[in-house]
């Protein structure tokens, strides 16, 4: 939808609300509802939110320890300038429509260097210096509950019962019954513009995923972004609840978020090479050997929670080592379309509570520094990659994936001091979080035999 169409139907009285987003360090909507005449009178050039909203967490606690901002100064504001390209209808919402947003310092209206759009544009900008245009995709993973977020929060989350009894990988059965969800799900976003191919069942009980067409790396992240929203929305409209948790059961598969990957130029797929090892281009070959030598530093963007290093796990679908290997699922970076024009490498390192621009970026970053240097990639890696005694391994904890980004020369020569120490606070913080805990298995274990 253009500004125009939507000023028309503003004028036709079919749209009243007007949505202005931004995104937040977390991956999530935060932002308005405006008046829609009000948008496309004034609104539509700036807007303006607290600058809390990126130096806080999940619980929307403000951790001190962050240069940005902090209670000494006062939180003031930053500037939120729709991105009008990105309107779009949510017809899940009536007469809705949603605008993304630009974060601009409140002063000098220069980008906010660690807002999640920022440090994904900044790499999107240094593949463009080059000529190449990174195009990306991502998959979804989540699970729907029987019951809905308000009921299982009155349980202290301790019922939790997935929507289906059984593994439905693939089951067309048991998709079947859970088409209450998914079919509005794919309906209501492809009506928003946002490309969705298909839905499928995945590996475990009331697993769930939404593949979305490939596109351009900004576009992936919004398209995913959206989509996530959407799908708590529409399952809780229903009901159920949807969750993004990597791991939400010790004795479940966690949940993923694949990132696929290829850069162009003038058109034309710069990964793909005919004369090559398995259609690769030696651009190619530069690329994933920078993934792979910078997956352990970068895996604080794949990875941001302590949640997410449990779901590592041999045996699970989910990778351990950092190694490549051809059309193979226990790799952490598999070739998809080897020898075709479609050649690209997908990243299997992702959780499902990723922050699609964070991680899109630290991909980018990585590839781009294997492109400079010319790494060599070393040969692909067969069989059971989780028994590859000589692989490199992903870090197994939120501390030790700090330990890598917090020294990583490449991320702070790609995307600045500023915003590897701002996401360092992020991090240190949820540690500090849940080292005050007391969990559930510490009183089982604890309470009578200690």
């Amino acid at each position: 939808m253009t500004f125009q169409e939507l000023k028309a139907a503003v004028d036709a009285g079919t749209v009243d609300t007007v949505l202005v987003c931004m995104v937040d360090m977390q991956g999530r909507l935060m932002g308005k509802r405006f008046v829609a005449q009000h948008f496309v009178a004034t609104a539509w050039e700036e807007t303006h939110c607290c600058n809390y909203l990126l130096a806080t967490d999940l619980e929307m606690a403000t951790p001190d320890g962050y240069a940005s901002t902090s209670w000494q100064k006062g939180y003031g504001d930053y500037t939120l300038r729709p991105d009008l390209d990105t309107i779009r209808p949510l017809t899940w919402l009536n007469g809705t429509v949603m605008v993304l947003c630009d974060v601009l310092d409140h002063h000098t209206h220069e980008p906010v260097a660690h807002s999640p759009r920022a440090v994904l544009k900044r790499q999107i900008a240094r593949c463009e210096d080059r000529g190449l245009t990174p195009i990306m995709a991502t998959e979804l993973e989540f699970f729907l509950f029987e019951k809905s977020f308000a009921e299982i929060a009155r349980t202290g989350y301790r019922e939790l019962v997935p929507i289906s009894r059984f593994n439905e990988d693939y089951s067309i059965l048991q998709t079947s019954r859970e088409e209450h969800v998914m079919q509005p799900l794919r309906n209501h976003l492809w009506a928003a513009g946002i490309p969705v191919e298909n839905s499928k069942g995945e590996a475990e009980s009331g697993q769930e995923e939404l593949n979305i067409r490939y596109a351009t790396a900004l576009d992936t992240a919004d398209h995913h972004t959206i989509a996530k929203h959407a799908t708590k929305e529409i399952a809780d409209r229903h009901g159920h609840a949807a969750s993004f948790m990597a791991k939400w059961h010790p004795a479940r598969v966690g949940s993923s978020a694949h990132v696929h990957q290829s850069l162009w130029r003038n058109g034309q797929n710069a990964f793909a090479d005919p004369e090559g090892d398995f259609g690769m281009s030696r651009e190619m070959r530069h690329y994933m050997a920078g993934l792979i030598r910078f997956a352990p530093e970068i895996t604080l963007f794949l990875a941001p929670y302590v949640n997410s290093y449990k779901r590592f796990a041999k045996a699970t679908f989910a990778p351990t080592k950092t190694v490549w290997s051809v059309d193979n699922r226990t790799a952490g970076f598999r070739l998809c379309g080897a020898a075709t024009q479609a050649v690209r490498v997908e990243c299997r390192i992702p959780g499902s509570d990723m922050n699609p621009y964070l991680a899109l970026a630290a991909l980018l970053a990585a590839g781009l520094a294997g492109m400079d240097g010319e790494l060599d990639l070393a040969r692909p890696t067969t069989g059971d990659v989780y028994d590859a005694a000589q692989a490199g391994e992903i870090p197994a904890s939120l501390p030790a994936a700090l330990d890598r980004f917090r020294r990583s020369d490449m991320l702070r020569a790609a995307m600045g001091d500023e915003v590897i120490d701002h996401y360092c606070r992020a991090a240190e913080w949820e540690i500090e979080e849940f080292e005050r805990a007391v969990t559930d298995f510490e009183i089982a274990r604890g309470f009578e035999r200690a």
